[in-house]
């Protein structure tokens, strides 16, 4: 379809991209888990996991998408045949229910940013825990954040490639960059500071086993968002001579050095206040909230800017992840419905507000809102995560591996031969066996058999 646009430069592929990959998870998961799991030796086994399960998988899925150079679920369709739709249709299901769900925690740091203005986050450790109850608790104003943030992703989305997610990521992931940087000076000029920059990065090769290097095998995984779709629809914008392993190797490293600031902006603040950082959404709206105002009591104007300015980097983060999210269902609707852009993002949009909305009040004002025991946003988290994900993955690898036509795909990993052939077969039994045990192990470690 010549009229789809693409990217208009190789820096627009990567930030468009890396923004796909950098997230809330790299705020909150990849620092706790690297201080926990032995440091810079965490760091370096993580690396490692990148280079066997992240780039090779990222490159499979680049080779799908700028192949066929149509939505998801064409695109596996015209490389294995049309059984192999499934893989894309599987990819845009999960994106939409991750959007879904996404957006509630995505609306929360919203809430928190126009708290942070507002001077709000400024009482005691107990006043701290009783803001977040009170407003996740309550029936409306979650919700209206939650579908806000689905609203403000729609607005990028339906402008198109170039006019929309280009112009968003160019001005989103610069804007993040230099939001991260000063939040890690600011952070690591407190007093005590050092500790959490050790703690972060001192290697602990003690605490290496079998088991830290699966949970880094997880988060390299689950952190370049493989087996969404996302890689697979974001490569069908780009051109023709895009060095598909280049762009791969940096997207991953970009996406691993933000990860890594995120470390050195929270650990420090951290212990510098006698604080060890938890993980997952406490970290974000309790334990942190309280590190700032502590940490710089002695300024308090510091301190009001300080947390303005990581609840939009924040946001900056969310909103990057959500705008790739979204437009892997828009552009489906677009081109296999025939519709307008606008029309197909509307359709996005209404479905992901719905999601939004239930999982909200799921783990709020309903909590019986529940399926096997879980609220509906932990339900369609464990859905996601520990199932369609890794199955789209590994799918994909045993397509791109064994089924596509090699010629095919030596022709696409090379340009049509303008690219040297060094590395494809190391590529290629990569993917056919080292790829798809590692998303193996990744899921018999999810599910504790390893």
């Amino acid at each position: 379809m010549s009229n789809r646009g693409t990217f208009g430069s190789k820096l627009a592929i990567v930030l468009a991209t890396a923004g796909s990959a950098v997230g809330l998870g790299n705020i909150w998961r990849f620092p706790f888990m690297t201080g926990q799991n032995g440091g810079a030796a965490f760091i370096l086994i993580y690396f490692a996991c990148v280079f066997l399960l992240g780039i090779p998988g990222m490159v499979n899925e680049f080779l799908v998408g700028r192949h066929a150079q149509t939505n998801a679920a064409r695109a596996y369709g015209q490389i294995g045949g049309r059984g192999w739709r499934v893989i894309g249709y599987l990819g845009i299901l999960t994106s939409t229910i991750i959007l879904g769900f996404y957006a509630v925690v995505a609306g929360w740091c919203l809430q928190y940013l126009f708290a942070s203005i507002a001077g709000q986050l400024d009482g005691d450790p107990t006043y701290v825990v009783t803001y977040f109850k009170t407003f996740s608790s309550d029936p409306v104003k979650p919700c209206l954040w939650g579908v806000g943030f689905v609203l403000i992703t729609h607005v990028v989305v339906s402008q198109g490639v170039e006019k929309g997610i280009e112009r968003a990521s160019k001005l989103l992931m610069p804007l993040l960059l230099v939001l991260l940087l000063i939040l890690v000076v600011a952070s690591c000029m407190l007093p005590g500071a050092v500790k959490g920059v050790e703690f972060l990065l001192k290697p602990d090769f003690s605490k290496v086993s079998s088991k830290v290097f699966l949970e880094a095998l997880g988060q390299a995984f689950f952190s370049l968002s493989l087996g969404t779709a996302c890689l697979c629809t974001y490569a069908s914008y780009f051109k023709r001579d895009t060095n598909l392993l280049k762009s791969a190797t940096q997207i991953a490293l970009l996406d691993s050095f933000i990860a890594i600031l995120a470390g050195l902006m929270i650990f420090p603040a951290a212990f510098s206040v006698g604080v060890q950082p938890d993980s997952g959404p406490s970290l974000i709206f309790i334990t942190l909230p309280n590190v700032f105002r502590e940490a710089f009591s002695a300024m308090p104007v510091v301190g009001y800017v300080i947390s303005i300015l990581f609840y939009a980097l924040l946001v900056f983060a969310a909103l990057t992840s959500t705008i790739s999210m979204h437009e892997i269902g828009t552009v489906f609707f677009h081109e296999e419905l025939k519709l307008t852009r606008h029309r197909a993002a509307w359709i996005l949009t209404v479905i992901c507000s719905v999601i939004a909305v239930f999982c909200s009040l799921s783990v709020g004002a309903y909590s019986n809102l529940q399926l096997f025991g879980m609220s509906l946003l932990d339900f369609c988290d464990f859905l996601t995560a520990q199932l369609m994900l890794p199955t789209g993955a590994f799918l994909t690898s045993i397509l791109m591996g064994w089924v596509a036509n090699r010629q095919l795909v030596k022709d696409e990993f090379t340009n049509g031969g303008t690219l040297r052939e060094t590395f494809f077969r190391t590529w290629l039994f990569s993917v056919r066996y080292i790829v798809p045990l590692c998303i193996v192990l990744i899921f018999l470690h999810q599910f504790g058999i390893l």
